[in-house]
């Protein structure tokens, strides 16, 4: 019988977890072992999936402390339902919605609270307005983990994870227009911290031309730098 603490007993901070690369029949063959409960493929299936499951809960989380504990539920979920797994589609994307869903119900409780600030009041970020340089990961992810969860979430399951505003109802429980409210708030709240960011640091020889903060909040770079 499988247990929650399996193959993760001393692994909660997940600091030291390195990408196993292998080819996708070695993959399917960790999976066949998953299926028989073999502890060697479980083991090896989480070090081979780390990465990627612990950027998804990253993304979600509001530190690494907290995405370890999304990262543990969702691997022990995906192992205890590995059966149900459909070997025509790819694992990866398998996982990764084990890994959302895990977050979202990690999050589930504190969704619907209410954000009393008044964005209306704020000043508006003109499009025009540049920054010095291209953002990486690690200052992009900061950003969105330092965002309210309500917000957090709704701009992951939205931006990066290609969700609507109904599915993301559905999801959270909440209606498509407190969905869309809250995409508006975190790309605001993200605009005024890239904007703030880059105030504070000097500009660097060598970094390229200066960039829009309309081009940094478009999707399709943010998904590019974010998905991992």
């Amino acid at each position: 019988m499988l247990k929650h603490r399996l193959i993760f007993n001393n692994l909660r901070l997940l600091t030291g977890v390195q990408n196993v690369p292998m080819s996708e029949q070695e993959l399917q063959n960790i999976i066949q072992g998953c299926v028989k409960q073999d502890r060697a493929s479980q083991k090896m299936l989480y070090k081979t999936l780390y990465g990627y499951a612990m950027s998804i809960c990253l993304r979600y989380a509001a530190n690494r402390y907290e995405a370890a504990e999304v990262l543990n539920s969702g691997f022990f979920k995906a192992l205890t339902n590995i059966k149900k797994y459909d070997e025509s589609k790819p694992f990866k994307a398998w996982l990764g919605r084990i890994m959302t869903n895990t977050a979202i119900d990690y999050y589930r409780t504190n969704l619907k609270v209410a954000y009393t600030e008044d964005i209306d009041t704020a000043p508006e970020v003109a499009v025009g307005d540049t920054i010095t340089a291209k953002l990486n990961y690690d200052d992009l992810l900061a950003l969105v983990q330092s965002l309210p969860q309500a917000y957090r979430t709704v701009f992951n399951l939205y931006v990066i994870d290609g969700y609507t505003h109904d599915e993301i109802g559905a999801m959270l429980g909440i209606n498509a227009g407190t969905s869309k409210s809250n995409l508006h708030k975190a790309r605001h709240k993200l605009q005024q911290m890239i904007l703030g960011k880059d105030k504070g640091e000097p500009e660097r020889p060598g970094e390229g031309a200066r960039m829009t903060i309309h081009k940094i909040m478009t999707d399709s770079y943010l998904r590019d730098i974010l998905r991992r």
